[in-house]
């Protein structure tokens, strides 16, 4: 990140008008199960913040789930009778041996079996590394880089080192649980239906204003319910780019290819990949419209290398709090959507209980 760290001070700087603009229109914390949330900038900064970094750390100093305090019992009651209809499920994980080379040199899955008993008994052995197939971000994954600051004031001797300890762990997340009512942007039918290209292994970008008339094509409003539209407090999102469809579609030795390219920090990173762009307009959406969590079925949600002085995880992550997941297998649910012209849902996740862990599978099923 050596690129964005030496742009640090200009963004600190460029960051001095959002905090003028800050109204303070709301006291921290804030109730979970409010009906009105405040616009980005009109979010209070929390006393406790690292001089000039704009976070949206409002549910408490000590709070460790971030945007899943939205899932309240009263939200999850309502998305529960509001989607399910008929308890048809579909799984959002992929295998685990996909992809078979991760992006970014991770780990490979391995899968050893172990015999206890011959013929009577059998256990598994994996090695893994979260990051490598369907996965959520947990918030000790990405700071907010000029000030190496992830969620709530977390820092790296918080997780690794003599002094770490389970600030923000991915096991906080498991006792809460994760529960709500799911709604899916289908970009790549909507590209497939336009005429559009979209190379999912290059850092093909989709703005705002695209996603906003996918919405419109499958009869969404992608505002928040506060403007108007039909996003509702705590929903879990979730945007189908196509790059498991193109996996899927190559030879493992293209797969191969691609996935061993060079990586190095910065906009010449030879890893590339198509996902949403990096823009106020964007920026705003995602944090005015109170998403629970997103996700998308890339590795890297965003598109990836950034072409600004900033990574949309910093924002999501380290300032919101907000859980990200990448590789989510959404192929089933996009095709249960369009049957049914249905693009809401029931959704669950069981992340791993993993005290001081950083990441998780997302261990997710669909009802309808």
């Amino acid at each position: 990140m050596a690129d964005s760290r030496s742009a640090a001070q200009s963004r600190l700087t460029q960051i001095k008008d959002f905090l003028t603009m800050n109204k303070t229109a709301a006291t921290i914390p804030f109730d979970p199960d409010s009906t009105k949330f405040p616009q980005r900038k009109d979010v209070p900064v929390a006393q406790y913040s690292p001089q000039g970094v704009p976070t949206a750390w409002v549910w408490g100093e000590n709070d460790m789930v971030g945007r899943l305090n939205l899932l309240t019992p009263t939200r999850v009651k309502a998305a529960a009778a509001g989607e399910i209809k008929t308890g048809e499920m579909v799984p959002i994980n992929w295998s685990l041996h996909h992809p078979e080379t991760p992006a970014f040199a991770r780990e490979s899955f391995e899968h050893k079996i172990k015999t206890l008993a011959e013929n009577i008994a059998y256990d598994d052995v994996y090695h893994l590394n979260t990051q490598s197939g369907t996965q959520w971000d947990g918030f000790r994954h990405f700071a907010w880089v000029p000030t190496g600051s992830f969620y709530n004031n977390t820092h790296g001797e918080d997780i690794i080192g003599g002094n770490a300890n389970h600030k923000c762990s991915i096991h906080h997340w498991a006792n809460h649980g994760i529960a709500g009512r799911g709604i899916l942007l289908d970009y790549r039918s909507y590209c497939d239906k336009k005429g559009i290209s979209l190379n999912s292994y290059e850092a093909e970008r989709i703005s705002y204003t695209e996603l906003e008339a996918c919405g419109k094509e499958q009869g969404i409003d992608i505002r928040p319910k506060a403007q108007g539209g039909d996003i509702q407090i705590g929903d879990l999102l979730f945007i189908r780019s196509g790059f498991i469809q193109a996996y899927l579609q190559k030879s493992p030795e293209e797969r191969k290819k691609l996935a061993l390219r060079p990586h190095k920090l910065g906009p010449d990173d030879g890893q590339r990949y198509a996902g949403i762009k990096q823009e106020e307009p964007m920026i705003d959406w995602l944090h005015d419209c109170y998403f629970a969590a997103v996700a998308g079925d890339s590795p890297t949600f965003e598109a990836w290398p950034t072409n600004q002085d900033y990574h949309l995880h910093e924002y999501i992550l380290a300032l919101w709090g907000m859980p990200l997941g990448e590789m989510v297998d959404l192929e089933r649910l996009a095709q249960m959507c369009r049957e049914k012209n249905r693009w809401t849902f029931f959704v669950t996740s069981a992340p791993a209980n993993v005290e001081g862990g950083v990441g998780s599978h997302v261990n997710g099923t669909a009802i309808f």
